[in-house]
């Protein structure tokens, strides 16, 4: 009497009967050539750290005040201490979303005459920002 097992490697000769393969594929192999293939570099060479670093070559006056039509306009130091009392470092545990949320609050409640909204929070976003989001 034969097991299912025995009955499975009849004339068979194979080290791990678990291992052949059922269906009888063949694998194809490519033919392999001593030919040279020529070397492609890379145009950039760039690390990756170097990559994903935003560009600051030419925008030293990328963000520019609009000017303000109002003679006598200054930003008062209760708002500029309200500002840098939540900063934002860059660090991995802040969420930059939450911030900007809190940065629009705070510069939305403020309403001055002939002054856009857009210039106070162009003059107060650098206060909100201190460490590596500020470089």
């Amino acid at each position: 009497m034969r097991t299912r097992s025995s009955s499975n490697l009849v004339g068979e000769t194979l080290t791990n009967p678990r291992r052949r393969n059922r269906r009888g594929s063949k694998q194809i192999v490519e033919p392999f050539s001593l030919e040279e293939t020529p070397v492609v570099t890379m145009a950039d060479q760039r690390t990756m750290v170097e990559l994903l670093r935003a560009p600051i070559k030419g925008y030293a006056k990328a963000i520019v005040v609009p000017p303000i039509p109002t003679e006598h306009f200054e930003l008062k130091h209760s708002l500029i201490n309200l500002v840098t009392s939540k900063q934002f470092f860059g660090f991995e545990k802040e969420d930059p979303h939450a911030h900007i949320r809190y940065f629009n609050k705070i510069t939305s409640t403020l309403k001055y005459k002939d002054v856009p909204e857009s210039a106070i929070k162009i003059m107060l976003f650098p206060f909100s920002i201190d460490g590596p989001a500020r470089i």
